[in-house]
């Protein structure tokens, strides 16, 4: 008797092995990890200075993304790009906004996002994701549509959202808006 009881638990485990390995090998197989390839990725933004448009961008784009559009709802996105990038094509203006009032990259030196949910958008290709922006030491939620494109061996993730600056404690009271929008180009290749 008690050789027939080993016996099924040595049986049992195995089975749960087995099964926990096929849980794995499945989610390998669909839900594929990338990484983002910054030099051929763009995040631009366009914000007002005395009602002009000043356009910019970041670089430094790294992280990695867990992304299968058959099955959105399990993908994550862990993202970030150097603070210190900031470009807005005018070196003193881009020195100004370095430093601590603005983005203080001395002591934050990446603008990180972490998605919490993607969904699929109404029509094929678009998705919709929230998640938690973190400029400084604030990290609050934000939301956006974005479309995908498939290419070989990953995807172009686009994307354009609005946000205000100041919740993050970028800048003072001044005559840059408050407001801006920031579009995103993303190619990821599989890892």
């Amino acid at each position: 008797m008690d050789i027939f009881i080993e016996t099924g638990k040595s049986c049992m485990v195995r089975k749960i092995v087995v099964l926990l390995a096929g849980i794995v090998w499945f989610t390998v197989l669909h839900a594929q990890t990338y990484v983002p390839v910054d030099d051929s990725s763009s995040i631009n933004f366009s914000i007002k200075n005395l009602g002009i448009k000043v356009k910019g961008s970041f670089s430094g784009l790294q992280g990695a993304i867990v992304f299968d559009p058959a099955q959105p709802e399990k993908s994550v996105f862990e993202v970030q790009v150097s603070a210190a990038s900031v470009n807005t094509g005018n070196e003193k203006r881009d020195d100004h906004l370095r430093q601590e009032v603005f983005f203080d990259v001395k002591n934050y030196p990446h603008i990180k996002f972490v998605s919490t949910k993607v969904v699929p958008g109404r029509k094929a290709g678009t998705f919709f994701m929230e998640g938690t922006l973190t400029i400084k030491s604030i990290s609050l939620p934000i939301s956006f549509p974005f479309t995908v494109t498939p290419t070989t061996g990953g995807y172009w993730l686009e994307g354009k959202l609005g946000m205000r600056r100041k919740p993050f404690l970028v800048g003072r009271t001044s005559t840059i808006s408050d407001k801006l929008t920031v579009f995103l180009r993303v190619l990821t290749k599989r890892v």
